[in-house]
């Protein structure tokens, strides 16, 4: 296989960043919109409540990925303006979409948990990108270290890698197994979202040793960071996590 994999459509060939990239965002939105009619929250206030979430997950995206790569700063300076361009990073975006979200809510009066809606949509987007990444192969950058297991990749520069994009799909997978088990479990409304939150912070916390970026601070990465300090957020919801309390459904 020899990375990047262009997808041919008649007499044309896509990248497959830019394909998966398209379809992930297209599926997302079109299953959020999907959980839109269903909720209880008025049509008005769950569409500003979306606008903020975006606009939030552009900047937080961005940012994010310049801290990760800061070290291009002195290694590479001319890399930081197309790396702004291209780059972004699942957490930034899910990390700086929460924080949109909390404040539009905020200022519309929202006092309401809106975040279940998102959960499914948010899963199957990024298994759906992550297929992109590992397609596109090194100039991803979302690749692992050296590997000598058998399902190392080589990505082209004749290094057999952890291929971290699948390692990230089949646990988006299983969690979404998880999260429909605990659904039918007594949660509150806003649980499900965080109980996501904190499985795929958890599963990229500990899936970035293995990868190959900048460890800005004893030994970790400025996306680990930024893990650990929303886990910190989360930490009253990672107690209700396991418990499997039945509904009464007689209530």
């Amino acid at each position: 296989m020899t990375f990047p994999v262009y997808l041919s459509i008649g007499l044309w060939q896509i990248h497959p960043h830019f394909f998966f990239e398209s379809l992930a965002y297209a599926i997302a939105f079109r299953l959020l919109l999907f959980n839109k009619k269903k909720d209880t929250i008025a049509p008005s206030q769950r569409s500003s409540v979306i606008v903020g979430g975006m606009v939030g997950a552009l900047i937080g995206a961005k940012a994010l990925v310049l801290l990760q790569h800061i070290d291009l700063l002195w290694q590479n300076p001319e890399q930081i303006l197309l790396l702004l361009l291209q780059g972004k990073t699942v957490v930034g975006a899910m990390l700086g979409g929460l924080i949109g979200v909390e404040l539009t809510k905020k200022i519309i009066g929202l006092t309401r948990s809106t975040g279940d809606a998102f959960v499914y949509p948010l899963i199957a987007g990024t298994a759906i990108g992550r297929i992109g990444c590992f397609l596109t192969g090194l100039s991803d950058r979302t690749y692992g270290i050296a590997t000598n297991l058998p399902w190392g990749i080589n990505f082209g520069d004749g290094i057999y890698r952890h291929p971290t994009q699948l390692y990230e799909i089949v646990f988006l997978l299983g969690l979404t197994v998880f999260l429909q088990f605990r659904s039918r479990c007594d949660r509150q409304e806003g649980d499900l979202f965080k109980f996501y939150m904190i499985g795929y912070l958890g599963f990229r916390f500990f899936i970035d040793f293995i990868k190959p970026d900048f460890h800005v601070f004893l030994g970790v990465t400025a996306v680990q960071i930024a893990c650990l300090l929303a886990l910190v957020y989360y930490r009253r919801s990672l107690v209700n996590l396991f418990k499997f309390t039945r509904f009464d459904r007689s209530r």
